[in-house]
């Protein structure tokens, strides 16, 4: 509704992950900086972590979308209740490897062939685990065990484990871990974002959904954001659409400080009164493009007046040689004389005379110059 509204060409603030929308903050960069030295090494465990709504799969969706599809065969994992038999078998089916009616053993087995052809053929094999946290020690386990498979000295796979804060815990003070913990080439813990970096994260989804400044929106709203989101990327998704939604509504040209806390009202289950759109305004009317009214039509009595006539148009007058001067030579004497305002205007006649409005006068006794002949330096006559 509102991105309607606002002229919007899609929904900036949604939640489903979408790496269209990545930004990268500074714990974002950190964490990218982590992946790729991971991709580098091609071997081991990479975790992430963060709370909830930090940005992992959103980081982890850009990655992928940066990568060279030709050289890497990846999978992802989002669904992780699961023993430790069903994720080696989740894992296969990820890879599009038929796993029917095959026990534990033969899926293992087609799980290792599919890496060496994978191998063979150039490309690399790396397999994600979206909320990690779920899975039991064994299923952990079992991921470790799928890391071994080698060939020729080179791991053919490599795993990266997002999890949300408990299983950083889990990972770091579980006996049963260890083994998993000695593979871990590359750790992060994504912080939420700071209060400076509020203001470019917002502006940056806006933009990317084709915002040109509508609605505007006051610095003190990033305060406010930051104060109730603590920086979380999604809990600031999920005010923002808010926010716009109830602009929308109100038809509100500026998200002010006001509005959101109206809105933070609203979410907190409070009754909060919805201010009504403002009424549309008559546009001023231009006699430019107005076209005139009909004169009122007379009684047939009254006496019919002739048209006024039409104004004639001023004659441009004729352009007098104001600042020219006049220069008489006789006897090898040079005697310049300043005409009046309306000076005189000269005009040649067929029999080579210059006429000025006097007797006639012969060509090499007179001359009119101006001043551009002066500056360009004649002063011969």
């Amino acid at each position: 509704m509102y991105d309607t509204f606002y002229g919007l060409n899609g929904r900036p603030f949604q939640l489903t992950p979408d790496p269209h929308f990545y930004f990268e903050s500074l714990t974002h960069r950190k964490a990218l900086s982590y992946l790729g030295y991971g991709l580098a090494q091609g071997e081991g465990f990479i975790v992430i972590t963060g709370d909830v709504g930090a940005g992992k799969t959103t980081l982890v969706s850009h990655l992928m979308a940066t990568i060279d599809k030709a050289r890497l065969t990846a999978a992802n994992i989002v669904t992780t209740k699961l023993d430790s038999e069903d994720i080696v078998r989740v894992a296969a089916n990820h890879f599009d490897i038929n796993t029917d009616h095959m026990d534990k053993a033969q899926l293992l087995s087609a799980f290792e062939e599919f890496l060496h052809a994978e191998a063979r053929a150039g490309r690399r094999c790396l397999l994600i685990v979206d909320e990690s946290q779920n899975l039991p020690a064994g299923a952990l386990e079992e991921l470790r065990m799928l890391s071994n498979f080698q060939l020729g000295g080179q791991a053919l796979l490599q795993i990266f484990l997002l999890g949300q804060p408990e299983f950083r815990d889990m990972l770091q003070n579980s006996n049963q871990l260890e083994q998993l913990r000695q593979r871990v080439i590359a750790h992060h813990h994504l912080e939420p974002m700071d209060a400076e970096e509020i203001e470019p994260y917002v502006t940056h989804r806006l933009s990317k959904s084709g915002w040109s400044g509508r609605p505007k929106i006051t610095s003190s709203v990033f305060r406010l954001l930051y104060s109730e989101t603590d920086g979380v990327p999604r809990k600031i998704n999920a005010l923002m659409s808010r926010i716009l939604l109830m602009g929308a509504i109100e038809h509100a040209e500026m998200i002010d400080q006001p509005m959101v806390e109206r809105v933070i009202a609203d979410l907190n289950g409070e009754d909060v009164e919805i201010a009504a759109p403002p009424t549309a305004t008559a546009e001023p009317k231009n006699p430019l493009w107005e076209k005139p009214k009909k004169a009122q039509t007379a009684s047939t009595d009254a006496p019919v007046s002739a048209p006024a006539p039409f104004p004639r148009p001023n004659r441009r007058p004729r352009r007098s040689m104001k600042w020219s001067t006049f220069v008489l030579r006789k006897r090898r004497r040079n005697r310049p004389h300043r005409l009046p305002e309306r000076g005189l205007h000269p005009k040649r006649s067929p029999p080579n005379r210059l006429w000025l409005r006097q007797p006639p006068t012969r060509r090499w006794h007179s001359r009119s110059i101006s001043w551009q002949s002066v500056c360009r330096g004649w002063k011969r006559a």
